[in-house]
């Protein structure tokens, strides 16, 4: 019998959670969520930036 692979979801490159996932773990959000999902956004890039740099640079 053949095996089927299962796809598993992916972020995109430059992600390590995606506001999608992280937003189902917050509470409601008053204010502006742009805003929220933008500031959330700038610091998964510079926290995926910072796991890239210390694997390559061991």
């Amino acid at each position: 019998m053949e095996s089927i692979p299962i796809k598993t979801p992916r972020p995109k490159p430059g992600v390590c959670i995606e506001w999608d996932e992280k937003r189902k773990d917050l509470p409601d959000i008053r204010g502006d969520e742009d805003l929220f999902r933008r500031i959330w956004e700038d610091n998964e890039a510079l926290a995926y930036l910072y796991i890239w740099q210390v694997l390559l640079s061991f």
